[in-house]
C-alpha cells in the first residue's frame, strides 16, 4: 500500500512539474512574439496584444509613450538571450492568475559595450486561456554585474 500511495504522489508532481513546463514554454513563446513586435516598432500592435487586464489599466497612447520612451534611447536591439523564466500565481499589486516572470539579457545598438539591458516581460494566462504580456520593464547594467 505504502509503495503505490508513493507511486501516486511521484506521478502527480511529475505531472505538475510537466504543466508547469508547458506554462512556462508557452508563456516564453508569447514573450518571444511579443518582443518581436516592439522591436520592429509596431508598439501600438503590441498594447493590442496585451493582457486584457493591463489594457484595462494603461491606454494606448500611455503604453506607446511608455515603451518608445523606456526603449528608444537604447536603439536597436542586436542580441537577446533568455536569463530566467519563474512561473508563479502572485505578483505585488496583480490580481492573483498564471504568470511567468520572463528575464533577458539584450544588447542594443545604442548602449556602450559594457552595459547590457535586463528586460523583463511577465506574460499571464488571459481570460481566453491564451498567454499574453501583462507587464514590460527594461534596466540596463554594467555586463560584468550579471549572473551567467
Amino acid at each position: 500500500m505504502k509503495f503505490r500511495c508513493l507511486f501516486a504522489v511521484a506521478a502527480f508532481a511529475a505531472t505538475l512539474a510537466h504543466a508547469q513546463d508547458n506554462n512556462v514554454n508557452e508563456a516564453t513563446a508569447a514573450a518571444e512574439s511579443w518582443l518581436a513586435q516592439v522591436d520592429k516598432g509596431d508598439v501600438a500592435g503590441s498594447w493590442d496584444n496585451m493582457a486584457s487586464v493591463s489594457q484595462k489599466m494603461v491606454s494606448k497612447a500611455d503604453w506607446e509613450k511608455s515603451v518608445r520612451g523606456a526603449r528608444d534611447p537604447y536603439g536597436k536591439p542586436v542580441s537577446r538571450r533568455l536569463a530566467t523564466a519563474v512561473a508563479t500565481r502572485a505578483l505585488p499589486g496583480a490580481p492573483e492568475g498564471e504568470y511567468v516572470v520572463i528575464q533577458y539579457n539584450t544588447r542594443f545598438n545604442q548602449l556602450p559595450a559594457n552595459q547590457i539591458g535586463i528586460e523583463t516581460v511577465t506574460p499571464m494566462r488571459d481570460k481566453d486561456g491564451k498567454w499574453r504580456v501583462s507587464g514590460y520593464y527594461i534596466k540596463t547594467v554594467p555586463h560584468n554585474e550579471l549572473k551567467d
